[in-house]
């Protein structure tokens, strides 16, 4: 039967993006911009997918919370921008991993600058997510951090100084120590948990240079929602990949 299903992933030409998928992660984050307000998020995300596609990579994207649902029919990999810890049934207005899940939604950000929660909760996710086989991404400010949540076993930890979050400075650039310093904190906790860098990438070569000081992928939201032109710049992030 696994020679079988095997096959079968080669058949449908994914055998290599599986293989790829299992270690590296390139995230868009949507946030809440003008630029993919209504219908412009689930045309981002075609393109998305087709980028993915053409470069065998594995691309998530995080559309704003109402259009997730929406999204998910163009796209294997959506991830909520956040979730709620708190329990299915009466809890008006809480975004429920339990819930999202059953949208077909694969993950979610934890932890975002933007929106920070208190670590008995990240925790919380953390275990949730994983009991649920949705990708967990807890997002760290500094390397003190980083080697903290580690140790929960996340799927990914993601690197991000919030002064550089926007900036068009990217981390890999300005602080590059503070990447080599997390990949350390994370391989300390000798568990399965991988390094995404984020903050000020707005260029193939910061993403480059992020994977060259050993992050697994990158977590960037401005740096393409805000490009003039989608495709060619998800195409250079993407290449950059490819040349590892």
């Amino acid at each position: 039967m696994h020679s079988q299903y095997n096959n079968f992933l080669r058949s449908l030409d994914i055998w290599g993006i599986v293989r790829f998928f299992e270690n590296n992660l390139f995230i868009i984050n949507f946030k809440n911009y003008e630029e993919i307000a209504g219908s412009k998020s689930l045309r981002l995300a075609k393109s998305v997918v087709k980028i993915a596609k053409k470069y065998k990579l594995r691309i998530a994207v995080c559309p704003p919370q109402h259009l997730m649902s929406e999204v998910t029919r163009v796209s294997a990999d959506v991830f909520a921008q956040h979730l709620d810890n708190s329990k299915v049934g009466s809890t008006t207005g809480f975004v429920i991993p339990e819930i999202v899940k059953k949208s077909r939604v694969a993950g979610s950000l934890i932890n975002h600058s933007e929106h920070r929660i208190p670590s008995n909760e990240i925790e919380d996710l953390v275990v949730k997510l994983r009991e649920l086989n949705m990708t967990s991404v807890v997002c760290v400010q500094d390397v003190n951090e980083a080697w903290m949540y580690a140790k929960l076993n996340p799927d990914f930890i993601a690197i991000e100084p919030p002064e550089l979050i926007g900036s068009g400075k990217a981390v890999s650039k300005e602080k590059p120590e503070i990447i080599t310093e997390s990949v350390k904190a994370v391989k300390k906790a000798n568990n399965s948990t991988q390094l995404l860098c984020g903050a000020g990438i707005v260029s193939g070569q910061d993403v480059s240079r992020a994977l060259d000081l050993g992050a697994k992928g990158i977590l960037v939201a401005s740096g393409i929602v805000k490009a003039k032109n989608w495709e060619k710049t998800i195409e250079e992030f993407a290449l950059a990949f490819t040349r590892k």
